[in-house]
């Protein structure tokens, strides 16, 4: 079991290990009951399965990057749709990085009384979206419908408190290889560096804050105190900047951009690489397998931890069909999660469904390992000013415990703590 970051009791609520378009909100009013398989507290008292009914729009970004995720969820909408007449589902694909992500065209649209009525993204952005009052809180309508979820993945989506979605699956990163390419991956960090130098792998980054976050704990990282003040830049977080400093002058290479990436491992430039599990399917349908995911390298403090996140379904305040999306949400992440294991390499947050593809086990063994996003404010103001910190060593060759205490200081400041 991997040492915890130590963000310490100012987050300990979060702290558990896991146990196993751009239209406004649909007006018409739902009928909900469910299909075969729906949640039976919705049921007639006759017993018979009935349908659901009405109109949901639903976002989500499963066209990001390397995976299959949006052929099964088409699938799975499909099938939901054919056996429930009634029930329109309008989805519109959107952004996960870049300029109108969906997490910033949402919290545009929602704070103008726009935006869909169910939405699919990881717990990225939950807290600051609840401080803005952008999220529908689930526990009324949610009440007693959780029993087969892990708790790991109902505390991702709980903030001070209240249930804000209904969980679908766990990730956290790995470090992905091509087998046939590196016979043995690297452990260390040392390993790791010492082979990108002598030409054993080829290995390439997301270049960002969440796919290098893990690193922190091998050499000792903790990003706040108990108070949420930041202290990066006295815990030897700078150390692991000087790692992806070193990285990428034996080689490595560090994308910007995720997409082309995922693409330059796929297309086989890169035989080593840390991703999550939602690129695997589209990974294996190109390396077949080749493919194999191991944990992150490990540091001479301890294991490398990666960020474990929930990726849930959240409602808008706004929607006047919020109980039909709760059953949708409800029906796909317990009836339809199995497909979305199967074929799309997703860690499943319901004990009902089972994990067998090993490349999917040695991410449900991160996940359990990793370490769970917390949902506190000071955390709003971590990722940009890092993101930046990470680029100034890469490209502009900043010094990394300059570049660390920039960052720092500049979270700080926007948290007002001194």
């Amino acid at each position: 079991m991997r040492k915890q970051l130590r963000l310490t009791p100012f987050v300990a609520v979060m702290a558990i290990i896991a146990a196993a378009c751009s239209s406004p909100a649909a007006s018409s009013a739902p009928s909900v009951a469910p299909a075969s398989g729906a949640p039976e507290s919705t049921a007639p008292e006759s017993g018979a399965p009935a349908a659901l009914s009405g109109e949901l729009t639903i976002w989500h970004t499963y066209a990001s990057g390397a995976g299959t995720e949006k052929d099964t969820y088409d699938k799975i909408v499909a099938d939901i749709q054919s056996k429930n007449p009634e029930l329109k589902i309008t989805t519109t694909v959107q952004n996960f990085f870049g300029a109108g992500n969906i997490f910033d065209k949402y919290a545009l649209e929602a704070a103008a009384q726009g935006g869909p009525d169910l939405f699919i993204v990881p717990n990225d952005s939950e807290g600051a979206q609840v401080r803005s009052n952008l999220l529908q809180p689930l526990d009324d309508l949610a009440a007693g419908k959780l029993g087969d979820f892990v708790q790991l993945s109902v505390d991702g989506c709980t903030v001070d408190g209240k249930l804000y979605c209904i969980p679908e699956s766990l990730k956290a990163v790995g470090m992905y290889y091509d087998k046939t390419a590196v016979t043995t991956p690297p452990t260390t960090v040392d390993e790791l560096l010492q082979m990108q130098k002598d030409g054993k792998i080829k290995a390439g980054f997301s270049q960002g804050g969440y796919h290098n976050f893990g690193f922190w704990a091998a050499y000792g990282g903790k990003l706040m105190d108990d108070s949420g003040k930041c202290v990066a830049d006295t815990t030897g977080v700078d150390k692991a900047f000087t790692l992806f400093k070193d990285l990428k002058a034996a080689g490595a290479k560090y994308y910007p951009d995720y997409a082309k990436f995922a693409d330059a491992f796929g297309q086989g430039q890169l035989n080593v690489i840390i991703d999550g599990p939602w690129a695997s399917g589209g990974y294996a349908e190109k390396l077949g397998d080749k493919l194999a995911v191991t944990a992150l390298p490990s540091g001479p403090s301890g294991p490398s931890q990666p960020i474990t996140g929930t990726d849930g379904w959240f409602v808008n305040p706004n929607s006047t069909n919020q109980e039909l999306a709760v059953a949708v949400a409800l029906l796909i992440s317990t009836q339809y999660e199995q497909q979305f294991v199967d074929e799309a390499g997703h860690i499943p947050a319901v004990t009902t469904a089972t994990v067998t593809d090993p490349i999917t086990k040695g991410f449900a063994e991160a996940v359990a390992d990793g370490f769970p996003r917390p949902q506190v404010k000071q955390l709003d103001n971590f990722w940009s000013n890092f993101d930046n910190a990470i680029n100034a060593v890469l490209d502009k060759g900043t010094d990394p415990a300059a570049a660390v205490k920039e960052a720092c200081t500049k979270m700080n400041e926007a948290n007002k703590i001194s």
